[in-house]
């Protein structure tokens, strides 16, 4: 059973989506919530495998309940799964560099929400690959990248990490360098080890803040 927290401060949104969870015979609905500072305290009670987070929230934002809830440093990380509009775009990508583990629109089909909780709770990343370039891409370049050094991947892997960045799947990047999937899972793997990365999110955050991709 993957238990959920649901924070938003919008109480439709918070019952539609506690309903759509709920109705899963492998999610529960553990707590819901309306603000960050609320998000940060029941997450330390009751420990939920995944904290469904809105951004522009009330006493606390979603932006740092999440870096109190999953960002460098936290001794006992709980998985953020961040849900945004595109009005909100500017916030995304401050949401992914706390520790966020994916994103949804919050017009999302029910079953892409359940597909993302799904796979933030097995310790995998969600990137809507229809819109990561737009969230992350237009924002990044608003923030100051990082000191630039000397990137320890091969010229493959940072073929694979671009792609990366640009929202695509392993099956897609394995179509468009010909390479099967299992090698670039490989790709992938040696990519985030090399450069201590958690998962995708913070390897598309990387590309951007070293200025791999623009």
């Amino acid at each position: 059973m993957i238990k959920v927290l649901v924070c938003d401060d919008q109480a439709l949104i918070r019952t539609g989506f506690a309903t759509i969870i709920d109705a899963q015979p492998d999610l529960e609905v553990v707590a819901e919530c309306a603000d960050g500072r609320a998000a940060v305290d029941l997450a330390g009670s009751l420990r939920p495998d995944v904290v469904v987070m809105d951004v522009r929230m009330p006493v606390l934002d979603g932006i740092e309940a999440t870096r109190l809830l999953a960002g460098a440093g936290v001794a006992q990380p709980v998985k953020v799964l961040v849900v945004t509009t595109f009005n909100l775009d500017e916030y995304v990508y401050e949401a992914l560099r706390a520790g966020a583990s994916g994103f949804l629109l919050k017009d999302a089909p029910p079953a892409q929400l359940l597909h993302g909780i799904r796979t933030v709770a097995t310790g995998a990343a969600l990137l809507d690959p229809e819109v990561t370039r737009r969230l992350v891409g237009q924002y990044a370049a608003r923030i100051r990248p990082a000191a630039s050094g000397e990137v320890a991947l091969a010229p493959r892997e940072l073929e694979v990490l671009r792609l990366i960045a640009d929202g695509l799947s392993n099956s897609e990047i394995a179509a468009a360098l010909v390479l099967s999937q299992e090698t670039v899972k490989t790709y992938v793997s040696r990519i985030l080890t090399k450069l201590d990365l958690r998962d995708r999110v913070q390897a598309v955050v990387y590309a951007y803040r070293t200025g791999l991709v623009r």
